[in-house]
């Protein structure tokens, strides 16, 4: 008997209206491995740290070609509920769109993914492996998310020879971007201590809020880089200054401010926070106010340099779309900066401009476009 095609959009919208808001599972992975198993997967929870992962593999382990998908199921905060015009886990179509939390990041790219490999397996049996790698936690604090899942298969010989990550990569039209690497993301918090004082009085004070000024000075006076052949110039945001102070004629003994850089493939989080304790010292030295940092470093800069893998999932993009994407490394970060340890690995997804917005959706042709992308991509990779 000829097997039955799953739609994407119908798989979409029951993941849209399984309210799984990280950390909460919410019945997606359940959904998906019921699917999954039924086209005969093996399948496997890889719940860590109260996070909730699935582990799925269609052919024998270890075959010479695995082919990989990543991808989350988690979904961040709905926000205000009464500024959206349709229930944010209702997945309602609305004039060829389907509206809901997650529908862009990323459910419908779970859905076009997990569609494509069922159909590929049933249909055409490769001679290799297919491997699906979801988890729950990619909006929180991805600790136990896709690290839990690579690290499980790394300990049960599981292993993926190449892995597209299916993040909304499109800025504005389908098909116009694949990502082939990510910039680094770092966090400092900084924390000037001086001395208190009457603000008629500043000599008998050491100001730490002067000295965190000229702290974020210099960072901002000194670029950084000008980018690479690969990456755009490496940037650095002031997000926060604060110091609690309700007295306006205290000079207090406390002040703190927070950095963030995203950093191109010149630079490590190493190298940063050495730069970053080296314009602290000049400044500790020049006003007398101590600065200490805490670093947070949640991804380093990583490139998939293009060629066959990458000239392979763009064929597949402009067959289906019409449109030639480009290579880029722009945005923010993914799980694709854990994959990469793993195996190379690329980006490609949908449009990803109302993602994590009130009104956040799809439009719907776009999820067929993206199962027929991923077919396409699984046919010509075991070609």
């Amino acid at each position: 008997m000829p097997h039955a095609p799953i739609d994407p959009v119908d798989l979409t919208a029951a993941l849209v209206r399984c309210a799984s808001v990280t950390p909460v599972e919410g019945g997606a992975l359940v959904l998906l491995e019921k699917h999954l198993v039924s086209a005969g997967f093996h399948c496997i929870r890889v719940d860590r740290g109260g996070t909730a992962n699935l582990f799925a593999r269609w052919g024998r382990q270890g075959a010479n070609k695995t082919f990989g998908f990543n991808g989350h199921t988690d979904v961040v905060p709905v926000g205000d509920v009464a500024a959206w015009t349709q229930d944010p886990f209702g997945a309602a179509i609305v004039d060829g769109w389907m509206y809901g939390r997650g529908t862009t990041d990323m459910k419908s790219g779970v859905a076009a993914f997990a569609a494509a490999a069922i159909d590929f397996v049933q249909d055409t049996p490769p001679d290799g492996a297919v491997i699906l790698a979801i988890t729950g936690d990619e909006e929180g604090e991805a600790t136990d998310g896709t690290v839990a899942l690579l690290d499980w298969m790394v300990s049960n010989g599981e292993r993926m020879t190449h892995c597209l990550v299916g993040e909304p990569t499109c800025p504005n039209v389908m098909g116009e971007m694949i990502k082939i690497g990510r910039r680094g993301s770092m966090t400092a918090q900084i924390t000037a201590t001086g001395v208190q004082g009457h603000s008629a009085y500043p000599h008998r004070a050491k100001n730490p809020m002067s000295a965190l000024v000229k702290f974020l000075a210099r960072l901002e006076d000194e670029p950084l880089d000008q980018g690479t052949d690969h990456f755009d110039a490496s940037t650095l945001a002031i997000t926060t200054i604060d110091c609690g102070n309700p007295a306006n004629n205290v000079i207090p003994a406390r002040g703190t401010a927070t950095v963030n850089i995203r950093f191109n493939d010149l630079h490590s989080g190493a190298s940063l926070t050495r730069w970053l304790h080296g314009h602290a010292d000049v400044i500790a030295t020049d006003t007398g106010v101590a600065l200490s940092l805490k670093v947070s470093i949640s991804g380093e800069s990583f490139l998939t340099p293009p060629g066959d893998f990458s000239a392979l999932v763009a064929r597949a993009v402009q067959a289906e779309t019409g449109v030639a994407p480009v290579n880029s490394t722009s945005g923010g970060t993914s799980d694709a900066r854990f994959v990469k340890d793993h195996c190379p690995v690329v980006e490609f997804g949908l449009v990803g401009k109302s993602m994590h917005q009130v009104d956040e959706r799809v439009e719907v042709a776009q999820i067929h476009q993206l199962k027929a992308i991923y077919g396409r991509i699984l046919r010509d990779y075991f070609a």
